[in-house]
């Protein structure tokens, strides 16, 4: 491992009275194989939840990136603060930010949903406050089916009081024979312990020719290789448990039946905004100066997305979107 990766630069102390998190062992979730490299070590720069250090691994086979060991369920109380930005993604909080995110994820959101019919059931899986639900109700026709799902009754809660339809629990847990037209992953599939089983569900809950989108977080970037070492958004540790290239993911949703429609990479400055925020954060400059670098900031922002713009021509855009279609397998042999 390179001596990078054991640096320990000076950095804010953990909260008293923090608890240990329960961790677990971890597989590349397509190979099934512990055949990996370590490739960084990080801690929980963000929110600071827990005092633990966690390595980062990579599949030498697929090029899957994930924790190893990872904090396993009993920790997700925990490593999700009640201050979890996709808790309460609200206006009052993140102004501007919020109305620009709002404007362009109302756009791409009805992009993906502009071939489906008028009774279309739409389900978001880890909706979080219902965001994304929220302009689906408010741009898309009023004969759409609504659906949210988030693991964590907090954000279902939030959501709930907008007027959202949104359930607590998994999607492993639903039960729903009707079937979807769309579901949506929308920076969900890096939370979970088994991103193969959750694909597996997604496809049972499919009618026939029903599509998923996946947004999630993409490894073969700039910045993953720039920072990959310690301080990569993208890990967001320890909440972030497998990521992704366009190769693996695109392989997984096959691995599972699913065809993919269009893989590619898309644009996004928060992972190169939290990079250097959690840079600056463990090497201990100024609050004043990190917060230059977060969800909130308009300015970091503005020039990133710049930034990825340019990159994304060249197919390095710093997150992923993938649609898969689930095959009309259910047609009978004569």
């Amino acid at each position: 491992m390179s001596s990078t990766l054991l640096e320990s630069p000076s950095r804010p102390v953990p909260n008293e009275g923090q608890r240990p998190l329960p961790l677990e062992p971890a597989l590349c979730c397509l190979c099934r194989v512990e055949d990996v490299d370590p490739i960084g070590v990080g801690e929980d720069f963000e929110y600071r939840t827990c005092p633990e250090s966690f390595l980062v691994v990579r599949c030498r086979r697929c090029r899957m990136v994930f924790l190893n060991p990872r904090p396993s369920e009993p920790a997700h109380s925990q490593i999700y603060p009640n201050d979890y930005h996709a808790f309460q993604f609200q206006e009052t909080e993140y102004g501007l930010v919020h109305k620009i995110r709002r404007r362009l994820e109302a756009k791409r959101l009805l992009k993906w949903c502009r071939k489906l019919p008028a009774d279309a059931r739409i389900l978001d899986v880890g909706c979080g406050d219902g965001f994304h639900l929220s302009l689906l109700k408010e741009f898309g026709p009023p004969s759409w089916q609504l659906l949210g799902l988030d693991a964590d009754e907090r954000a279902a809660q939030a959501g709930r009081k907008k007027g959202l339809n949104i359930q607590t629990g998994y999607l492993q847990e639903l039960r729903d024979e009707k079937g979807f037209d769309l579901i949506f992953l929308i920076m969900t599939i890096e939370h979970v312990s088994d991103p193969r089983n959750l694909l597996e569900t997604v496809y049972t809950h499919l009618k026939p020719a029903g599509r998923v989108v996946i947004v999630t977080d993409n490894t073969k970037t700039l910045d993953h290789f720039i920072f990959m070492g310690r301080h990569w958004g993208g890990y967001h540790f320890p909440r972030h448990t497998y990521l992704f290239n366009r190769y693996n993911l695109s392989e997984l949703g096959k691995a599972v039946g699913l065809q993919p429609v269009k893989v590619r990479s898309a644009v996004s400055p928060v992972n190169w905004v939290y990079s250097i925020r959690n840079l600056l954060d463990d090497w201990g400059f100024s609050k004043w100066l990190v917060r230059r670098f977060s969800l909130k900031s308009v300015g970091s922002l503005t020039v990133f997305t710049l930034w990825d713009m340019l990159l994304n021509l060249m197919g390095y855009g710093s997150i992923l979107h993938a649609e898969f279609q689930k095959p009309l397998s259910t047609e009978k042999t004569p």
